[in-house]
């Protein structure tokens, strides 16, 4: 007898899927069995239209397989995009069970340079296409664990190490990214009582986004294991999007080659109380008898 795989019978929507990291997850999940609504809208790296559609792409790739695949084309950072693409799931296989929010780009400008375009567009496409899409996936299973058909529902959604750092040149990515996490967050206390476990990762590979800003870092090596492929970070996310992770909610990942970190965010650190209000130098010098027992945070990515 065959091994079941870890995601047969299972429904996953992966937005951003016609290149890189999505692509990547897409395929994987598809080799495990699942079916997939492949969303890209065939974009540039800066959110301009492109003249392809690389979502029908991988749904042809994933069809030759053997694998089932449609594609949807629609903005998912839009009300009307966001609910087509849940809707185009349910209509078409009859259920949902995997969110994967994976869409983004780029629009680098250090913080004096960057407009307030690109600071919108950037906080768009990142974090309200993150919400909207779990907005609209998460009033779905509500509705299904009212009825008593309580689902294995899972997100998983992707942030950044410059969320979780920052990143020189990228004030707007970077909070976009961070806000995700307080979203993950926040989605998976209110969610788990519908059924529906939210994590992100935060991942290291190779995309058009990366190869660019990381040039150096991400490029393939001639021979040998490739740690910067995008199909490195794909495995843990098929986990995270199976019935198999079951218990794990409110979690962030970092992942990069074959490792695998759990990130343990804000926690209290060192601390001091008077029992009575401060003055400004009492505080001043209390904070630096603090930080001289504080651990020392990350450096920001490209600080100079």
């Amino acid at each position: 007898m065959s091994a079941r795989l870890l995601c047969e019978g299972r429904v996953v929507i992966v937005t951003g899927a016609g290149r890189g990291l999505g692509r990547a997850h897409a395929l994987a999940y598809a080799a495990e069995g699942a079916r997939l609504v492949v969303n890209d809208l065939g974009v540039g790296l800066d959110g301009t239209p492109g003249p392809d559609s690389p979502a029908r792409q991988v749904v042809h790739e994933i069809r030759a397989a053997g694998g089932e695949a449609m594609a949807h084309g629609g903005d998912i950072a839009t009300t009307e995009g966001a609910a087509s693409l849940v809707s185009a799931a349910l209509e078409t296989y009859g259920r949902l069970d995997t969110l994967v929010n994976n869409a983004g780009f780029l629009r680098d400008r250090m913080l004096v340079n960057l407009d307030e375009d690109d600071w919108d567009a950037v906080l768009r496409v990142h974090l309200k296409g993150h919400f909207l899409p779990l907005k609209h996936a998460a009033e779905h299973w509500r509705a299904e664990a009212r009825a008593g058909r309580t689902p294995q529902a899972r997100v998983v959604n992707t942030s950044s190490g410059a969320g979780l750092l920052g990143s020189v040149g990228q004030g707007n990515y970077s909070a976009a990214k961070a806000g995700i996490i307080g979203l993950t967050l926040v989605a998976a206390a209110e969610m788990g009582r519908y059924g529906v476990q939210v994590n992100a990762i935060a991942p290291a590979a190779r995309t058009r986004m990366t190869e660019q800003a990381f040039a150096e870092t991400m490029t393939a090596p001639g021979s040998g294991f490739d740690a910067m492929a995008p199909e490195n970070v794909s495995p843990l996310v098929v986990w995270l999007g199976s019935a198999a992770s079951a218990g794990v909610t409110g979690r962030v990942f970092e992942t990069e080659g074959g490792r695998i970190t759990v990130m343990e965010g804000w926690r209290p650190g060192p601390t001091a109380d008077k029992g009575a209000r401060w003055t400004p130098s009492e505080a001043g010098e209390a904070t630096l008898k603090l930080l001289a027992e504080a651990e020392v945070p990350g450096a920001v990515y490209g600080a100079r």
